[in-house]
């Protein structure tokens, strides 16, 4: 259950969201961004960073927590799986050292036994030096664990969007219409052409710590790229009329707070749905997923555990 709080009250490391009528979506970039359609949320508190590897490690040790990555899959859930692979780890990006078809994923995608948000690269890594970094290698699951015992929420999809827009309207990234501001990267993105050459313009080759770039409108620091953020809405291709109260776009109502609280679409043979996670990563380049936008969306499902997928939280505001 969510604390409520006022905005005379600002909770610590918040920023205030005032809430407002919005676009949502995008036509120019990916089919599942589409329609454009109007949006009204209410007004929340956002964490102003991702939740950072030092937040959630207090948040282990108040609860004893353990993460999805952290325990071995259920061989019931993955009938056809490799019994090697069904043991504690997580998803971890490789770059190979050359250029490589961008149709096969496993080129720079493996499954790392051992890898978890304390090993980020595997079982000889550790999270020294990197408290300030956001963590990774966090389910669906874990997200919603942390915002419990932290008296929060997940925002939902149209709440997530419409503060990283931070008061920009129909424009396609947080800071503006064009890619790079000042001729500057704007966020930790990909440099160079995926997945084997990065020029590390941005100064970093995987996740930096939070707040190293510029705030949006809403002082949200890094919401374009570092890493992607569990929302908890459940994924849907047409994100304009699968949510609750959410009316058709020839419609003269603007829906109000939408959510898509349930499942509407699974993909064959996989056991758990999948939510929409927003806001791109370190590992997205214009050459193949330019998805550091706040329109931008994909599904993940809720079990699943990366190196570039982290978290932040709201508290919504009572409404009188």
């Amino acid at each position: 259950m969510t604390t409520p709080h006022s905005t005379a009250t600002p909770p610590k490391n918040m920023s205030l969201i005032p809430g407002g009528t919005y676009w949502m979506g995008s036509e120019d970039f990916y089919p599942e961004e589409r329609p454009v359609h109007q949006v009204t949320v209410d007004g929340f508190w956002m964490d102003t960073t991702a939740v950072t590897v030092a937040e959630f490690r207090r948040f282990v040790k108040a609860t004893g927590h353990v993460t999805t990555a952290e325990i071995a899959p259920d061989a019931a859930d993955y009938p056809d799986a490799d019994p090697a692979l069904l043991v504690p780890g997580s998803l971890v990006f490789t770059s190979p050292p050359g250029p490589v078809s961008l149709d096969d994923y496993t080129q720079w995608w493996s499954f790392t036994p051992g890898a978890d948000w304390r090993h980020p690269e595997g079982v000889d890594s550790n999270i020294g030096g990197r408290e300030r970094h956001p963590v990774t290698h966090v389910s669906y699951f874990d997200a919603q664990a942390y915002a419990a015992w932290a008296g929060k929420e997940l925002p939902t999809e149209a709440e997530w969007e419409f503060a990283a827009r931070g008061g920009l309207d129909r424009q396609a990234y947080v800071w503006g219409d064009h890619d790079s501001p000042g001729g500057r990267p704007g966020g930790n993105v990909w440099q160079g052409q995926f997945p084997w050459e990065n020029l590390l313009e941005d100064g970093y080759e995987r996740t930096a710590p939070v707040g190293k770039f510029r705030p949006n409108g809403y002082g949200l620091l890094d919401m374009a790229g570092n890493v992607w953020e569990w929302t908890a809405d459940h994924y849907t291709s047409d994100h304009a009329h699968s949510s609750k109260n959410v009316a058709p776009t020839s419609s003269c109502c603007i829906p109000r707070n939408p959510r898509a609280e349930f499942a509407t679409e699974a993909l064959a043979g996989e056991p758990y749905a999948r939510r929409v996670i927003k806001g791109g990563s370190h590992l997205c380049a214009p050459n193949y997923c330019l998805r550091y936008r706040p329109a931008a969306r994909q599904g993940e499902s809720e079990e699943s555990s990366t190196c570039h997928v982290g978290f932040r939280c709201i508290i919504r505001i009572p409404q009188t």
